[in-house]
């Protein structure tokens, strides 16, 4: 019982820690007079998947690989399965073809690139370098492309730092506190979350990547559920669709990355024979229901979500 309460906790402080961090940082970089296009490309992105990158950080601190490459593949699975699914049985979502032809490609290379290196049972200081460079390289191709701030991708995310921001003007040391906090709150969680995650998997006899794909991929994605659903209830599909897009890949080239050039991972042999695939198999679904008429909507929603139950029967049943 214990554990479960420290997990619960967990799941909230990452919750309300990630909210005010990304509020917090946003409103920073607001009141410091960086562009919204900037900040829904960068503070957002970085911001929702802090989650993501302090609790794979802990679990490959504590020696739980299985978590920590969980957590990644987990969350891009429930991303576009949980959280799409979700969002477009709300609303159904429309897709802007010019932002998501740059975008959408990003994620099938980054996805590609992932999938490849993780097939190899390793990830180190060079497969992190790469998928560092590649987010880089992202960023760059990005902010060059969108620097006139009149594209459909730079009005995607420019309303992406509008609906996370706070809803008052607030002093830049409040910002800043907030931020800090935030951080420092995700932190904790993230630490208590790893922690009960592990003991978790050891009473119930379950492996750490199991657990790592399903309960702590679903509480570190929890930034990401709230911005979705915030902007489809909105009417802003765009800004949901294209916040799970970023996040995807932020999470393989930005998380994998970070996570494999301070420790070295092994790839748990479970993942590599199933879970990759069905990541890839959820990204390649995301592609064709976003190009088949430029919308999700909510059949494809539906779709998206008994897919997401079926993966999580097979995994607690055959994996």
């Amino acid at each position: 019982m214990t554990d479960i309460l420290f997990l619960l906790v967990g799941f909230a402080g990452l919750l309300v820690g990630g909210e005010q961090l990304v509020r917090g940082a946003v409103a920073l970089a607001g009141r410091l007079g960086v562009s919204p296009l900037v900040i829904g490309l960068t503070v957002v992105g970085f911001g929702t998947s802090a989650p993501e990158l302090v609790t794979s950080l802990q679990a490959a601190f504590r020696g739980s690989p299985g978590i920590a490459i969980g957590n990644v593949v987990g969350s891009n699975i429930g991303n576009i399965l949980l959280i799409l699914g979700i969002a477009a049985l709300l609303r159904p979502i429309s897709v802007d073809p010019a932002a998501f032809r740059r975008d959408g490609t990003v994620l099938v290379l980054a996805t590609a690139l992932a999938i490849l290196a993780m097939s190899r049972g390793n990830l180190g200081a060079l497969e992190g370098t790469v998928f560092l460079a590649g987010l880089a390289g992202f960023l760059l191709l990005a902010f060059r492309q969108e620097a006139g701030d009149g594209t459909p991708a730079a009005a995607v995310y420019a309303a992406e730092a509008e609906t996370v921001a706070p809803e008052r003007s607030e002093r830049l040391a409040v910002s800043l506190l907030r931020a800090v906090g935030g951080l420092a709150l995700t932190i904790f969680a993230a630490r208590l979350l790893v922690a009960s995650a592990i003991d978790i998997a050891r009473l119930a006899g379950l492996s750490e990547t199991v657990i790592g794909l399903t309960i702590v991929a679903i509480g570190t994605s929890m930034p990401e559920l709230v911005t979705s659903i915030v902007a489809a209830r909105r009417g802003q599909g765009d800004v949901a669709f294209g916040n799970i897009v970023g996040s995807n890949i932020f999470n393989l080239l930005g998380i994998l990355g970070v996570t494999a050039l301070v420790s070295p991972l092994p790839v748990p042999d479970s993942v590599i024979g199933f879970d990759l695939w069905v990541m890839a198999a959820a990204t390649l679904a995301l592609v064709v229901f976003a190009v088949t008429g430029w919308r999700v909507g909510r059949r494809e929603g539906a779709t998206l979500l008994l897919a997401y139950l079926a993966y999580l029967t097979a995994l607690l049943l055959f994996v």
